[in-house]
């Protein structure tokens, strides 16, 4: 723990849903682009995105006295590292755009008393739904998941792959994580399954890899590999269960792998990014992050033997 003073601490935690809700704005301004040349006024910003100046003002300093944009002098802002992320097309300004945005809210209503989402007390819809009226926003969400696709190619890469297999990448939105896959293993074959409406390149995807559609509730196409990368930590325990039976249905050979790249809840009180994920995975979906012997369970339970359970990567194979 840092030596802070526990009202520093208070006040860091307090002040969070402000600078959530900063990030957002920020975002969806284009206030990086915009900066993407060198130092600008203020008013030359407000100009350009049509916000309020003196709004604009006070959300950047709030900004910027925690790193994201520096005042190089009164009312001229210029970026920082950290705000250079939130360019568009990185992937983080469509994160901004949306923890500061409808996760905003849901968040804001989360409810102790109940394990119930708030997102569908909110908006009259659960969240899945709602991203399919909102072409745009399920465009925002698709583009914010290729966040950190290097990170998770990287754990799958470290895989034992036989070579000529064929990948099924469940719930695999735009394709980018199994795209960026098949090109490090040239052997292999993938589908991508996914909603219709998600948003995709299909002509990214190349001759050895296809887009499905369905509902992953229903059925998913055969293979010999499955990937279900951060789709689980969205559902309860019912609901991931029936995932992964659907798979299980799918190819009931024994020893048909099974390759989840989702978060490990860890024991004890270190910072733990996971701990809070959860707390939005309740928001929005009544969903969950879960530690090893939640996850064993789970596995286990809808006919899966674990081998092994890491963070950011659990394996396991067909009984």
């Amino acid at each position: 723990m840092s030596d802070i003073s526990p009202e520093t601490r208070l006040w860091d935690f307090l002040r969070g849903a402000l600078a959530t809700r900063a990030l957002g704005l920020v975002a969806d301004l284009g206030i990086a682009d915009a900066l993407s040349c060198g130092p600008r006024p203020v008013h030359d910003l407000a100009r350009e995105t049509g916000a309020d100046p003196d709004a604009l003002h006070r959300v950047l300093r709030a900004l910027a006295s925690d790193g994201v944009f520096a005042e190089e002098e009164q009312g001229v802002f210029r970026n920082t590292e950290a705000s250079e992320a939130l360019r568009r097309g990185g992937g983080w300004d469509d994160f901004a755009h949306l923890f500061g945005g409808v996760w905003h809210r849901a968040a804001g209503e989360l409810d102790a008393t109940s394990s119930d989402p708030s997102f569908p007390r909110i908006f009259g819809i659960d969240f899945w739904s709602w991203l399919a009226r909102n072409p745009s926003e399920r465009a925002a969400f698709d583009r914010a998941m290729v966040e950190g696709t290097d990170r998770r190619v990287e754990r799958l890469a470290a895989v034992d792959w036989d070579g000529d297999e064929t990948v099924v990448d469940v719930g695999g939105g735009n394709g980018s994580l199994l795209i960026e896959l098949l090109r490090r293993q040239t052997g292999l074959r993938g589908v991508v399954f996914d909603l219709p409406e998600t948003t995709r390149d299909e002509a990214a995807l190349g001759d050895r890899c296809t887009f499905v559609a369905g509902d992953f509730f229903e059925r998913v196409p055969p293979g010999d590999v499955y990937i279900l990368a951060t789709i689980l930590h969205d559902w309860d325990d019912e609901h991931a269960a029936a995932i992964l039976s659907t798979i299980r249905a799918a190819e009931p050979a024994s020893g048909t792998r099974l390759l989840v790249l989702e978060s490990v809840v860890q024991p004890g009180n270190e910072p733990d990014g996971a701990k809070w994920l959860d707390l939005l995975m309740l928001a929005l979906f009544g969903g969950r992050e879960r530690d090893e012997a939640q996850w064993r369970t789970l596995l286990a339970d809808a006919g899966f033997e674990p081998l092994r359970i890491e963070d950011g990567l659990i394996e396991a194979r067909c009984r």
